[in-house]
């Protein structure tokens, strides 16, 4: 493998806004227009690495774009070495913290450094860190949210058709836990007994209530009850995972690696899904699969399908990868779902091309 040296001529950050085909609805927020930042970093070289980032709430965008052209000045004439560049990033926020908007945009500029790094070895992500071109078994995550429960039914067998599924994820968390197990019931004999099926809260409960609504549901054969409690609450989930028969996931706001050796430390989880933006890209994801791997913790992947794939073919313990097509309005070529996996191209690099003529009519 023959792999080019890069040097960094510029940083470009673009914030676009989707509308969500079906808007998230969750018991902390509802969300109707999805906010993406796209990154380019152009080299000396010519070659373009592409990454970008999903901060949920449109209004972070003003935050997160000028600290990523902050970067910009930080870098040109850097050589394109990931990890470097990803320490330096951090290192150049340290006084404001390693966590929040600083991990977030140190996280989006290392995705796109491994892109470009990977292009100019003329090798996909996966293959470029030792793995090969093939599937990744994946769920559909981009409906059943906290909708009338009668409502579910339909739209379980839609999403299930959309690629052949085999694991969807039900939101829970509404006013009255009788209408989250009827919601649960709904979706179970829509799609059958042999779909696998997982269950957030989106950190909506208390510990209290926690308590209760996950025992009730704990015979339902799920595959995992996601983030019941706020994140941080390690020690609650810590006695929820200790009395639960249905494993309990967590990970997906892990800042950084040692966050997720914290949480293991204090088995707080039977599993994790770390996300991209928060847990540090590439290097950041590396870093946290090695200290899963060690545990014998199942990784899950949370949002960025494309960096996702690649990762989880080469990632120890790969379990599932969450499937969620809101950035497909923006790409050239979304990858390609059959039969509940996801098939990464062979293109050099992650395989990220933007259609600039829908960027453009999305720019804010």
């Amino acid at each position: 493998m023959s792999c080019a040296a890069l040097t960094v001529r510029s940083i470009t950050a673009r914030p676009v806004v989707l509308r969500l085909k079906r808007p998230v609805v969750a018991r902390i927020a509802t969300i109707t227009e999805w906010p993406l930042i796209l990154i380019d970093i152009l080299t000396e070289e010519g070659i373009v690495g592409r990454s970008y980032l999903e901060p949920y709430i449109v209004k972070s965008m003003r935050y997160l774009v000028p600290a990523l052209n902050d970067l910009d000045a930080l870098f040109r004439g850097r050589k394109v070495a990931p990890i470097e560049l990803f320490d330096a990033a951090r290192k150049s926020l340290h006084f404001v913290g390693y966590e929040g908007l600083s991990m977030i945009a140190a996280s989006g500029l290392d995705m796109a450094a491994w892109d470009a790094l990977a292009k100019a070895a003329n090798l996909p992500l996966c293959v470029m860190l030792g793995g090969s071109i093939g599937k990744v078994k994946c769920y559909n995550s981009n409906g059943l949210w906290l909708k009338n429960p009668g409502a579910l039914a339909e739209e379980s067998l839609e999403l299930r058709d959309e690629g052949g599924f085999a694991g969807l994820k039900l939101r829970l968390g509404r006013e009255r836990a009788a209408d989250d197990l009827a919601a649960l019931d709904c979706v179970r004999k829509a799609v059958g007994e042999d779909m696998h099926l997982m269950v957030d809260f989106n950190q909506g409960l208390d510990l209290a209530e926690a308590l209760q609504r996950c025992h009730m549901i704990d015979d339902h054969g799920l595959a995992w009850i996601e983030e019941p409690i706020v994140y941080d609450n390690l020690d609650g989930y810590a006695r929820l995972a200790a009395e639960l028969k249905t494993p309990l996931q967590i990970g997906e706001n892990f800042y950084g690696p040692r966050e997720m050796h914290k949480a293991l430390q204090k088995q707080a989880c039977d599993l994790v899904m770390p996300d991209f933006m928060r847990i540090g890209g590439v290097t950041g994801w590396m870093r946290a699969a090695a200290i899963a791997g060690a545990a014998g913790i199942p990784v899950s992947t949370h949002l960025y399908p494309e960096v996702a794939a690649h990762m989880m073919r080469v990632t120890e313990t790969a379990h599932w990868l969450e499937w969620q097509d809101w950035a497909d309005p923006i790409l050239k070529t979304p990858y390609q779902l059959k039969d509940g996996f996801l098939h990464i191209p062979d293109v050099p690099g992650i395989g990220l091309e933007w259609n600039e003529k829908a960027v453009q009519a999305r720019l804010v």
